[in-house]
């Protein structure tokens, strides 16, 4: 599956990561180094491309990675800042 930001959702890099910025609701999300190295790699491809990115830079197990990237894209999902890219936002 291939994501993309929501409308209005900004990105941010700080020395910590990065925060997201939800215009329309007035909310931020921060993300450690780790999640934006995987949010941009969910943005540059699809969720398993992101996963074989994730496994071979943390050393992990691509299944550990395919998880760990589900689950960090349910979450933005769910809180609006990421879309499927099929979907308008």
């Amino acid at each position: 599956m291939t994501y993309r930001l929501a409308k209005a959702v900004l990105v941010t890099d700080t020395d910590y990561g990065a925060v997201l910025l939800d215009e329309r609701r007035g909310r931020y999300f921060s993300l450690n180094a780790t999640g934006l190295f995987v949010l941009r790699s969910l943005l540059d491809g699809d969720a398993d491309l992101a996963a074989e990115r994730v496994a071979r830079r943390f050393a992990v197990p691509v299944e550990t990675a395919r998880d760990d990237v589900h689950q960090l894209a349910g979450r933005l999902t769910e809180r609006g800042l990421l879309v499927t890219a099929q979907e308008d936002g």
